[in-house]
């Protein structure tokens, strides 16, 4: 079904009641009550009694009235309340949105806080994996006075290698001259050897 208009409404409540409905049938009521009362050739009770009914029916129109007006107002104040409610609704939401960016924003501080306390434990396990600065002094020290003991036998090697260097040098050189020595006496003799025949057959 589709939905009834205004004038719809208003069509059938003219059919159903000529004079219309609620307030209007009242102010109508009473315009045809008052215009009998003033046109009535009856008699004076029967006016007073047709007074009394006007009087009645606009007792009931001041009624509706006045009913009216309060509901106009109590509407004036409740679209004023909904105003006011409105106007906190507004100012809750953008508070609430302000709120939302400060947490975005909180958040994003807590996750860079967050990957560097990361990066720091990463660090700091390494860092414990070596040693502490105290115990690695300690260890080059250990390793210099080692260098300097090597470099110390080093040089004895080196001075007694050089001492044999020499000494082997002499031992050649003495050998050469004694080898030079024998060969010469061994020269010398065969020398003697043929001079001895020569000698005897003469």
């Amino acid at each position: 079904m589709g939905a009834v208009t205004d004038d719809e409404v208003i069509r059938k409540r003219l059919l159903i009641d000529g004079d219309g409905a609620g307030d209007d049938r009242r102010i109508n009521v009473l315009l045809k009550s008052f215009t009998k009362w003033c046109n009535s050739p009856g008699t004076p009770e029967e006016g007073f009694t047709q007074y009394q009914r006007v009087m009645a029916t606009l007792g009931q129109c001041e009624f509706s009235m006045g009913k009216t007006l309060m509901v106009y107002d109590m509407n004036l104040r409740e679209m004023e309340n909904y105003e006011k409610i409105y106007t906190n609704i507004e100012q809750n939401i953008t508070s609430a949105h302000e709120k939302i960016a400060e947490c975005k924003k909180e958040i994003q501080r807590a996750k860079r806080v967050r990957k560097n306390r990361q990066e720091y434990d990463a660090l700091a396990k390494v860092i414990q994996q070596h040693p502490d600065r105290h115990e690695t002094l300690k260890q080059l020290e250990a390793l210099d006075k080692e260098l300097q003991q090597l470099s110390q036998i080093k040089e004895n090697v080196d001075a007694k290698l050089e001492l044999r260097k020499k000494q082997f040098h002499v031992l050649l050189s003495t050998i050469q001259e004694l080898q030079q020595t024998l060969e010469n006496d061994e020269k010398s003799d065969n020398d003697d050897n043929q001079e001895s025949p020569a000698q005897t057959g003469e």
